[in-house]
């Protein structure tokens, strides 16, 4: 079961720009940074967070990895798109749109994080 998503970042005051923007698009609060200096983001019953890596490595996105945020409408997901791109990200993938596929038909928008991982605003249809 899914309790909680966490990614890597090798700056934290540029995470907290661009996932604040993201965020507060769709609603959401800006992040508080805990005792561990970790970013934290809880919005929906939901909780993300960005963190350095423990290990002191750097961090790096995870390949053939996607996390995805729910949506509740196509214009949620487009503003989310618009505000990420706005805030550092890069847009990935097709434009914003619909897709089909597996008798499912879903709104699908990509972004990259500044550093480097998938996102995806999915809006089902």
């Amino acid at each position: 079961m899914y309790s909680h998503m966490m990614v890597g970042s090798n700056d934290i005051d540029r995470s907290k720009e661009f996932y604040d923007a993201l965020f507060g698009a769709v609603g959401g609060k800006p992040g508080i940074t805990d005792p561990k200096g970790r970013l934290i983001y809880m919005h929906n019953g939901s909780v993300f967070l960005v963190t350095k890596p423990i290990d002191g490595e750097a961090a790096t996105p995870g390949n053939g990895m996607t996390i995805g945020f729910a949506m509740n409408s196509t214009d949620e997901a487009d503003a989310w798109h618009k505000a990420g791109a706005a805030a550092g990200g890069k847009p990935i993938e097709d434009p914003p749109g619909w897709r089909e596929g597996g008798g499912q038909k879903m709104y699908l928008a990509y972004l990259r994080d500044p550093d480097g991982n998938k996102l995806c605003a999915l809006c089902r249809g």
